[in-house]
């Protein structure tokens, strides 16, 4: 990827997001914001930063993030940010931002060539799934055909998994249902797609032993560690963090609904390895976002 120094980076991000776009649109309905607002406790001022923000934001740090929107216009009546606005923020930091994309699944085909698209024409390396946003459950064969591309074009695909701040708090949690969440349904898609990347986003309470599971059963699957600060984490997700799954463990934040000063703050209290350390801040994702050798 050019721009992108990998030996220079501390650690790489792999889940932030575009909230807002270049004409101030926001992705999610206004209630929906509110809720996942109060959830995390962030201050409404820093809440949304621009793309040109963001990118400063981890150039300062010396880190390198991947960046999506989430695309669940079927079901919200909301448009997300522009994948391609994301793309092109990328090309113009690309010493920072890695593109990743999202595709609504009720899109279907269509959906399907816009991940090539995507994949040719902007460089982008991923897809970010959100099945409660979205409201589908992850196996659901109708998805398929947006698997299939993203699998023939070498991209990866993320899933949100487990509770979701989304809607908690609101009347009904906004609409929001959290079975879509459960990381065993990702596991047919790990099954049936065995050569698709993919990354169970966020410890996946209630569900942490099953996504511990999946990971740990098929080869491609990854756990990223974003959207709770790591002084929560379940003891048997770090202690896999520490054996079995120390390569295939991901730093994330979920920025900026939680920052990469506190995420790392109390990463360094957790009782994990130092020489897993580097791996879950940087090497595990620059082998899997393909900016290193094997």
């Amino acid at each position: 990827m050019t721009g992108l120094d990998v030996g220079a980076l501390a650690a790489i991000d792999m889940h932030t997001h575009a909230e807002v776009s270049s004409r101030g649109q926001g992705s999610l309905s206004a209630e929906l914001e509110e809720a996942s607002t109060t959830y995390f406790k962030v201050d409404g001022r820093h809440r949304k930063p621009t793309l040109p923000e963001i990118a400063a934001h981890y150039r300062e740090r010396h880190m390198a993030c991947v960046v999506f929107t989430v695309d669940a216009e079927a079901a919200t009546g909301t448009p997300p940010v522009p994948n391609e606005e994301i793309a092109e923020a990328a090309a113009e930091n690309p010493d920072v931002i890695i593109p990743f994309a999202s595709i609504d699944p009720a899109k279907g085909k269509a959906g399907a060539k816009e991940v090539h698209r995507l994949v040719r024409d902007f460089g982008v390396k991923g897809f970010k799934f959100h099945p409660n946003v979205q409201a589908f459950y992850p196996n659901d064969r109708a998805a398929y055909v947006l698997y299939e591309a993203i699998q023939e074009a070498g991209a990866i695909a993320v899933f949100h998994t487990g509770q979701t701040g989304i809607g908690a708090g609101a009347p009904g949690g906004g609409g929001i249902r959290l079975k879509y969440s459960n990381p065993l349904y990702v596991d047919d898609v790990a099954a049936d797609f065995p050569d698709l990347s993919i990354v169970l986003a966020h410890p996946s309470f209630p569900w942490q032993d099953e996504a511990l599971s999946v990971a740990t059963h098929k080869p491609r699957v990854y756990i990223d560690l974003s959207g709770w600060s790591p002084k929560y984490f379940p003891p048997q997700l770090v202690q896999y963090a520490n054996t079995l799954l120390k390569d295939k463990v991901l730093f994330g934040t979920d920025y900026p609904l939680l920052t990469p000063d506190r995420w790392l703050r109390d990463f360094a209290a957790l009782p994990v390895k130092d020489e897993v350390r580097p791996l879950i801040l940087k090497e595990n994702a620059a082998r899997l976002l393909g900016l290193t050798e094997e």
